[in-house]
């Protein structure tokens, strides 16, 4: 979930602002965002938005959070195409200002001279940043990858990265994501290569999942479709977003129309491929709807096959191996990338950074978009390509890049945000914890009648939720009743009149019972009637 500010002169400028997911850890999230208070607070010095491509975790969080700053946002028409879709879901459309940059176009933002440069990456239009300010010229990288012929866009603009190294660089902010990995990331060409292969040696229907964004990959399915004689539908509402901003932008424009899942159904099996929204696991994606046989048009049997077009986002490896799980238990057959070749990266592996930095050469690397361990192996790899100065920023990090050397110079409030349903909560707020608590301890409810001396007039009542069951389940509730009732006589006069003090002690009473026979202390409230 990208967040970047550059600042200068007393202006700031955003650099993509998108969104992350949430887990089996995070009940009813489905979306986590960056907090932006600091910026928020400083909104009328914030001169733009500049969005380097059309990711979720670069652009994704513009719908929710553009309301708190109120900015003009700069994007590349593929960019925006898929921007103003999600604004529209949130009746935002038509009050944002989008203000549309051709590819490799160039425009001034407040104190910043920005220059766009074509990058190839997992999705169309992805542009590193030029920033120009009388200090010095950073380039902020954004997702890259070398890729010698990318099937849908132009390859990386290398004689514009070489013209700006020979310009001079102050610091070049980098994608970090595969530093670990050797070699190259590999080409789309030979994914679709591949695929025209694989295709030709599957009898029955063929599913297969890739990010939606993608759509490089969805003109290699359909390629390798049309060489096997086979129709291709899109199953999932992402992927027909997509479809119609890459066309509405001149993509795609070789490939026949996609028939809908509801067509999909009257198709041979062998005719058949199904490009299905869900590779992460997404538990309501179409993927693992079908995978569950919960899909109103889509029905996967034995022998037919589904292939994960992907890589694992790490952190989503329960949630995959789950789907893939169901399926498998189906008598499908699942190929995912370690065992077919049906993916390469987006991200620039170890080979194609020594060139970049060729390239380049700036007297700053800072290693962002990844874990700690990428960034640092990202870091050694710059110093061993003759980079004066390395930085390794963390979450909220005020990085001084010039006048004078370059350091960490201070640390600015920083979070994660949750979409809660309607409501946009800190994850930390304490309904998010009580939720967390509730998941895995249980809650529980007490209700107490008392008059107006302080006395039961009943005995107190006690509910659990997710903690209990069975025949012992009546009697267990019993017990705890009782220990309310001997904590409350065990109060003074003057507390039982308080109707805190006896909120507290029905609250310790209750989660010490239940933890001493059930090993759990539960969420509890306590309800209180006063007669």
């Amino acid at each position: 979930m990208n967040l970047n500010l550059y600042g200068h002169a007393g202006k700031w400028l955003m650099v993509d602002l998108g969104i992350s997911f949430g887990d089996e850890t995070m009940p009813g999230v489905d979306v986590i965002m960056p907090d932006p208070t600091f910026i928020r607070d400083r909104r009328e010095d914030l001169v733009g938005i500049v969005l380097t491509h059309a990711h979720e975790d670069h652009l994704g969080a513009v719908q929710y959070l553009w309301p708190e700053l109120r900015c003009p946002v700069y994007a590349t028409p593929f960019t925006a195409s898929v921007l103003r879709a999600k604004l529209l879901e949130r009746n935002l459309a038509g009050k944002v200002e989008i203000v549309e940059v051709p590819l490799s176009g160039r425009f001034s933002a407040g104190p910043f001279d920005v220059e766009l440069i074509t990058v190839t990456h997992s999705v169309p239009e992805p542009n590193a940043l030029v920033l120009r300010t009388p200090l010095g010229t950073v380039l902020h990288t954004g997702d890259w990858k070398l890729d010698p012929d990318p099937v849908v866009g132009t390859p990386t603009d290398e004689a514009a990265l070489m013209r700006l190294g020979g310009e001079g660089v102050l610091a070049m902010v980098c994608d970090s994501t595969n530093a670990m990995v050797p070699g190259t990331s590999g080409s789309e060409a030979a994914v679709r290569d591949s695929l025209v292969n694989l295709f030709g040696r599957l009898r029955n229907r063929i599913a297969i999942s890739c990010f939606a964004t993608n759509v490089a990959r969805l003109e290699s399915i359909a390629a390798a479709a049309a060489a096997t004689e086979r129709d291709v539908a899109l199953v999932g509402r992402s992927l027909w977003r997509i479809n119609e901003a890459a066309r509405a932008n001149g993509y795609l424009k070789d490939v026949p129309p996609f028939l809908s899942e509801r067509d999909a159904g009257f198709l041979p099996r062998e005719k058949t491929v199904l490009v299905c929204t869900g590779s992460q696991g997404e538990p309501r994606s179409a993927l693992s709807r079908i995978a569950a046989d919960d899909h109103p048009e889509i029905v996967l049997e034995t022998g037919d096959t589904v292939i994960f077009s992907s890589r694992e986002i790490p952190g989503n490896e329960r949630a995959i191996g789950r789907v893939q799980n169901m399926l498998i238990g189906q008598g499908v057959e699942v190929i995912t990338a370690d065992t077919e070749f049906v993916h390469v990266s987006g991200h620039p592996a170890q080979d194609e950074l020594v060139r970049m930095y060729q390239w380049v050469r700036p007297k700053v690397a800072v290693p962002i978009h990844g874990e700690i361990r990428h960034q640092t192996e990202h870091a050694r790899l710059a110093r061993a390509c003759q980079v004066p100065d390395t930085i390794i920023p963390e979450n909220g990090s005020i990085i001084r890049l010039a006048p004078g050397p370059a350091e960490v110079v201070g640390q600015v409030q920083h979070g994660r945000l949750a979409l809660d349903g309607k409501r946009i909560v800190p994850l930390d707020a304490g309904v998010m914890r009580g939720r967390h608590r509730m998941m895995y301890n249980g809650a529980a409810v007490a209700t107490l009648v008392m008059d107006s001396e302080g006395e039961l007039v009943t005995h107190p009542q006690v509910a659990v939720m997710g903690l209990l069951e069975g025949p012992e389940a009546g009697e267990i509730l019993t017990e705890v009743g009782f220990a309310v009732r001997k904590a409350l006589e065990e109060l003074s006069h003057q507390a039982r009149l308080d109707d805190e003090a006896v909120r507290q002690a029905t609250r310790i009473a209750v989660r010490r019972s239940l933890n001493a026979s059930q090993g759990k202390k539960p969420l509890t409230e306590v309800h209180l009637v006063r007669l």
